[in-house]
Formats: structure tokens, C-alpha cells, sequence
């Protein structure tokens, strides 16, 4: 499959690479480091990085303004985006051709060309695994800039390799991009440095969760809150991470009032949770995972099955 997505790649002059909505330092690196590595070896194609911009992810690098002629003939390829309804942008269906390159699991297997390896600690990951059977066939080279976004999007997807996704490959795939040219203070910087306003709402976060008996924990985050600590929605998500430094925690759901809909983002130390995700119009990985909710009893009703979750588990 790789090798056909790099003939496939040599054979367009416009390329079109989108990934999922409300990004991640893995849909960026994986896009935006795609984007770099296809113009470090084709540097005549036409390449453009789709999508609504996050503020947040400034220290790594910004998508482009396409219009809607840039479409015509191209091929589009999708990084990090398990289903059609996350991709943000959804032209993406305006190229001649598509290309699915995820490691979530594939329960829309939309595209032309899919390339799906739920192992992959990332998106990034695959996306220089894609580098090292260019290097073989067709003579690719990295560039410094590709390498910092991919290095990234891995330290982003691994929680600075501290989750279970983490193999023995993306330690190599790691060490061999930290021997590119790049700071990678700059990259952790970006990343986990915090505005004092979230630290504060952090600190509430930790002064009120609940949790249960069976470890499983939740916290609501309505609109009126995160106004207090004006903070928005997309700054609230940074961190559904802090739960897990607290002892006794099985599995854990933040939820986060937008203007129409909930945000439910979820995560645990064992049981699988995107199943759960999936019975309110989500999914992702198995310990980490979203979903919405339209209404805070559907909210409640998540917080139930999470503790059925952790309860079972136990």
C-alpha cells in the first residue's frame, strides 16, 4: 500500500491534504509534515494544507487558503481522521482521487486508497514509515522542516511517549528524526507550555472532579465556567490529560460545553472506551476518545455507562 500511495503521489501535480476538525499536534505534524516531505522531493507540485486554522498549534505551522478551482484533477489524502464527518473541510471530496492514511480504528473506510495501521503510535509515525519506503524506492529525503512537524505530531499522540500506543518503533522513528536539524525546546515549549488562566481552570478541574467508587471520574465544564476563567472550548480541551496523574483513576470524561453541543472527551487507564464514544456520535482509540453530546442529560447518561464501564473492568 505504500508503495502505490508513492506512485500515486509522483503521478499528481496538485496535491490537496486535509486532516480531522478541532486538530491535534499528530493531525498537523502528520498533515503539515506530509505536505514538507512531498515538496523536499517533488518541489514543482503544487501542495496545499487544508483546514481551519487553531491558534494553539501557531508554533508548529499554519494550513493554507485554497479556493475551490485547486480541486480540479488533484489528489486529496486525508492524515489522522477515522470518518468522514471529522474531516475538516469537506471539499475534500472535490479531487479526482482520495487517500485515507489513519491509525484509528477503520470503521469508515472512505477513499480510494486506504492505508489504516491501528498499531501506529500516530499518524506521524506513518507518515515516516511512508518517508523510509520513499527513501527505499524512490531515492526520498527528509527534510528538517517535515522532520520537526513529525517528531511532534509523535510526541503529541504518545503523551510525550508515556501512553500505551508507544512501541518499540516509535522510539527508533524518534530517535532517528531528533538527529534532523530542529529545536525541540521550541517544539515542547509550544506544546505544554500553559497561559496561567488554564493553569487556574486546571486547578479547578483538580478541586472538583468526582469520582467514583470503581475509578471512574468526570467533571463538567459549562459555558458559563469557562467564561469565568475566560477560557475557551478548544483551550478546555488542552487539558482532558490532567485526570490521569490522579491516583485511583480507572477512566475519566471531561465534558466541555460548546455553544450548541458538548464536547465529550474521554480517556482511560484500561477499559476500552470507544465504544462507548460511538453510542454518542464519536470514536477514536481504544483509551482515548471523543464524542458530543446535545443536551446535559445525554451528558449524564454518558457519565452512567463510563461508570458501568469502570465498574465492569473492575
Amino acid at each position: 500500500m505504500k508503495r502505490q500511495i508513492i506512485d500515486t503521489i509522483a503521478s499528481y501535480e496538485t496535491i490537496v491534504i486535509h486532516r480531522h476538525v478541532r486538530p491535534d499536534p499528530d493531525a498537523y505534524g502528520s498533515q503539515l509534515g506530509l505536505k514538507e516531505l512531498i515538496l523536499a522531493n517533488y518541489p514543482e507540485k503544487k501542495v496545499f494544507a487544508a483546514g481551519e486554522h487553531d491558534e494553539s498549534l501557531s508554533f508548529l505551522a499554519k494550513p493554507d487558503y485554497i479556493t475551490d478551482d485547486v480541486y480540479n484533477n488533484a489528489l486529496v489524502i486525508v492524515t489522522d481522521t477515522a470518518n468522514t464527518e471529522r474531516v475538516d473541510d469537506q471539499r475534500y471530496t472535490k479531487g479526482k482521487m482520495v487517500i485515507k492514511i489513519d491509525h484509528h480504528p477503520n470503521d469508515d473506510a472512505y477513499g480510494d486508497l486506504l492505508w489504516v495501521d491501528t498499531t501506529a503510535s500516530s499518524c506521524s509515525e506513518m507518515i515516516y514509515e511512508l518517508f523510509e519506503e520513499g527513501k527505499e524506492v524512490a531515492n526520498w529525503t527528509l527534510s528538517d522542516a517535515a522532520a520537526r512537524l513529525l517528531f511532534a505530531g509523535i510526541v503529541g499522540d504518545t503523551g510525550r511517549f508515556q501512553y500505551p500506543s508507544t512501541t518499540v518503533k516509535t522510539f527508533k522513528v524518534a530517535g532517528e528524526l531528533i538527529t534532523y536539524d530542529f529545536d525541540r525546546n521550541q517544539i515542547f515549549d509550544g506544546m505544554y507550555e500553559m497561559d496561567r488562566k488554564l493553569l487556574n481552570l486546571q486547578g479547578y478541574i483538580y478541586q472538583n472532579f468526582k469520582i467514583d467508587e470503581h475509578g471512574a471520574a468526570h467533571i463538567k465544564l459549562t459555558k458559563e465556567l469557562l467564561a469565568e476563567y475566560n477560557a475557551v472550548p478548544s483551550e478546555a480541551s488542552l487539558l482532558v490529560g490532567c485526570l490521569g496523574s490522579v491516583k485511583g483513576i480507572c477512566a475519566w470524561v471531561i465534558l466541555i460545553e460548546e455553544a450548541d453541543q458538548i464536547r465529550v472527551r474521554l480517556r482511560s487507564k484500561g477499559p476500552v472506551i470507544n465504544t462507548l464514544a460511538k453510542e454518542f456520535n464519536g470514536g477514536g482509540h481504544p483509551l482515548a476518545s471523543g464524542a458530543t453530546a446535545y443536551s446535559w442529560e445525554e451528558a449524564d447518561r454518558v457519565i452512567t455507562r463510563l461508570k458501568e464501564i469502570c465498574k465492569a473492568y473492575q
